[in-house]
Parts: structure tokens; C-alpha cells; sequence
């Protein structure tokens, strides 16, 4: 489905600028009213990661007029491997002004607007209100529907993409000339079913995949060439090297665009309706979390205690707590790991970060372990509190 071009074109472009784009120029589809409208375009990119990146770069060697940044976090070295708008000289910065550094290294011809803020329900619909165009690079289910309800209430399209270990989504959401987001996810995930690139990891080289989709996809919008992925969701895979589309249909019952919408404003905590962890696991942690210092106290005194990590077995190849016993989540799951633990000792669980240790929790309780506790903060928090002589990741 062909549509008509997002923005009006530029009066017209410079010198410089005709030279920087001349192989834009030469394209008949794109040409000089094309160029004209990308300069002409104001472009907000949520997030400065992994899709961030790519997107960001390329938008702005693109000759996207006004490009936005919006991101709270700091450069992590562990960012690198596939943040690469980011560099060694800029570990501990802000990443929207690490990202802004590098846009202006690439094209200094545009204009750039930094949000060194997180994006919350309070300032979405101002900023994205600026923009003609999203492009939404966010890592987290909360922040996902976040930015759909507010590009759909605001009538704005949004170019989406996610990314996980070797696989990879793009599309675009367009109320007004498709679905949204909640027609293809009318709910998100179980707590702890789907997890994040932190915990999963991601191929460096994915997100270029992506985020350069991303960008095609902004470009083919606002100069109204192509035929957009409205309506269509496309899946990639990069451990077979295939490309793959579905067709996606407008849901007429969907609770944001359907004929009859339910949520006719943004909803007062997207967080809580995502939920980080179940609702069975929040209350088995709520007075059986301990600290990393904690834990250490109870080591040094050898305290009678049985310390489990959840993880993964490349997880603990990376890093591990001394004296824990490696037995994955998915063991508690399916309950085998039941009757590998001590009737004698106090169970101890922990994670990477404490939210697959509370999973966890909740069926060891369950089980009959009362007096069961897990580490919040998990294996990061040792690293940092306790022995920064180990890796973190």
C-alpha cells in the first residue's frame, strides 16, 4: 500500500547539501523533491541503543533535517559490542549525548535535539508532538505500548523494530492507515516468558539488520515512495538468512484504534501493566529478599545455606557467585530441580539481576521451602557491592 508523502519538501537545498546527497539525487524515485522533504522532516528516535544506533547514524547521513535523541541511560562497556554510535572515550556519559556527538561527526548540515530524560507518561506527548515521525528503538514491553498509545493518540506513525539473539521485527504503525501495536500484541507477555537482551543476549550485527530496516522505512514514509510495512510485520532470521513477511490486519476490537476503544488516554502505569514479575513471584520475594551483603555475611559465618543461580550455563561461564550451584530456572519450572535441593539448608536463589531468582522463589515456596529467600540485585550486585574484580555483563 503506497502513501502519500509525510511532509511537505524543503524551498529548497544548499550547495553542500546537493553535493553530501547527490546519490540520493540521481535515484528518480527520491530525487530533489525527495531530499527536500527528508530535510524538511523532523525525526525522533526513542532510544540511543542497539536499533538506536544504526537508525540514527543513517538517518543523519540521510540528511534528515531535524533528528531527536531521546535516552536516560550512560554508555556501558558492555554497550559496545553493538552500540556502535557509541565509543571507548565515552563510557560513562549520557548516551543521548554520546549519540549526539557522533550524529554531528557524521552530518553536521542537520539540526539535532537532545532529551537527556527517560520517557514517561508526563513528557511523551509533548515531545513526540514535535516530531512528524518515530522511530522507536526501545528494548522493554512498558515503553513499547507507552509509544504506541501515545503515536496512535496523537495520530503520528511510527517505525518499530525489536530484536533478540539471532531474530529480528520490523514494522510500521499507522493508525490512521493500519494497525498498531496492540492489534498484533493485544497484551504483553506473561512476567518472565520473553527475555530481554540482557538476559538473552542479541547479535551485534542484528541490530544494523534492523535498524538500517528502520531507517528504510522512514525514508520510503516521509518522502512518500515504496510501499511502506503497514500491515505488515517482517521477520527476519539471521542464523538461516531468511526474510519472511505476515500480514497484519487493524483489529476492529483492538481497546486503542478498534471501533470502540477502551483507552482513550495514556494509562497511568505501563510498568505495573506489563508487570517485570508475576504476581505470584512479587509476593514470595516481598519478605524473602536479601542483599549481596547479606549473603556474604551468611558465607563468612557458614551459615547452613544452599545457594542456587537460576541462569544459564553460558551465563555462569561468564561470572558466578562463589558456592553457588548452577541449576536453571526452567528446572524450577518444570519442577525437576525440586529434589535436587537440601532439606537441611536454607535455600538461597539467585539471577543476574533478581527477577528469574523471584520466579524461581515463588515455586520453591510453593514447594514447602518457607524459610526460602533470593538475592536482589543478583549476580550484577555482587559484582558491584562485593568483588569488582569480576566481570560484569
Amino acid at each position: 500500500m503506497s502513501l502519500p508523502p509525510l511532509v511537505e519538501p524543503a524551498a529548497d537545498l544548499t550547495r553542500d547539501e546537493v553535493n553530501r546527497y547527490s546519490r540520493h539525487l540521481i535515484i528518480p524515485d527520491v530525487g530533489m523533491t525527495g531530499q527536500k522533504r527528508l530535510k524538511n522532516a523532523k525525526v525522533l528516535v526513542v532510544g540511543a541503543g542497539g536499533l538506536g544506533s544504526p537508525a540514527l547514524m543513517y538517518l543523519a547521513a540521510a540528511g534528515v533535517g531535524t533528528l531527536g535523541i531521546i535516552d536516560f541511560d550512560v554508555v556501558d562497556e558492555s554497550n559496545l559490542q553493538r552500540q556502535i554510535i557509541h565509543r571507548q572515550a565515552t563510557l560513562g556519559l549520557p548516551k543521548a549525548e554520546s549519540a549526539a556527538a557522533t550524529v554531528r561527526e557524521i552530518n553536521p548540515l542537520i539540526e539535532l535535539q537532545v532529551h537527556n530524560t527517560a520517557l514517561d507518561r508526563d513528557n511523551i506527548l509533548d515531545i513526540f508532538g514535535r516530531y512528524d515521525l518515530i522511530v522507536d528503538g526501545t528494548d522493554n514491553f512498558a515503553t513499547r505500548y507507552m509509544v504506541n498509545d501515545a503515536a496512535v493518540l496523537l495520530g503520528k506513525p511510527y517505525v518499530w523494530g525489536s530484536i533478540y539473539r539471532f531474530d529480528g521485527q520490523a514494522s510500521v504503525f499507522w493508525a490512521e492507515h493500519g494497525p498498531c501495536y496492540r492489534c498484533l500484541y493485544p497484551e504483553p507477555p506473561p512476567p518472565g516468558m520473553v527475555p530481554s537482551c540482557a538476559e538473552g543476549g542479541v547479535l551485534g550485527v542484528l541490530c544494523a539488520s534492523i535498524g538500517s530496516i528502520q531507517v528504510n522505512e522512514a525514508i520510503k514514509l516521509l518522502a512518500g515512495i515504496g510501499e511502506p510495512l503497514v500491515g505488515r510485520l517482517m521477520i527476519y532470521d539471521a542464523l538461516e538468512m531468511t526474510y519472511r513477511s505476515v500480514k497484519v490486519r487493524r483489529d476492529p476490537e483492538c481497546a486503542l484504534c478498534g471501533e470502540n476503544p477502551t483507552i482513550t488516554e495514556l494509562l497511568p502505569d505501563y510498568e505495573a501493566f506489563c508487570g517485570a514479575v508475576s504476581v505470584e513471584a512479587a509476593d514470595a520475594a516481598q519478605d524473602s529478599t536479601i542483599t549481596v551483603h547479606e549473603l556474604k555475611a551468611w558465607q563468612d559465618a557458614d551459615e547452613k545455606i544452599f545457594l542456587v543461580d537460576v541462569r544459564e550455563p553460558n551465563e555462569y561461564e561468564i561470572v558466578s557467585i562463589p558456592g553457588a550451584t548452577l541449576i536453571p530456572k526452567g528446572e524450577f519450572l518444570n519442577g525437576n530441580a525440586l529434589e535436587l535441593l537440601p532439606q537441611d539448608r536454607r535455600i538461597v536463589l539467585h539471577c543476574k539481576s533478581g527477577v528469574r531468582s523471584a520466579e524461581a522463589l515463588a515455586v520453591v515456596k510453593n514447594a514447602g521451602f518457607a524459610d526460602a529467600v533470593h538475592v536482589g540485585g543478583g549476580v550484577l550486585a555482587w559484582v558491584r557491592q562485593i568483588d569488582p574484580s569480576l566481570p560484569s555483563y
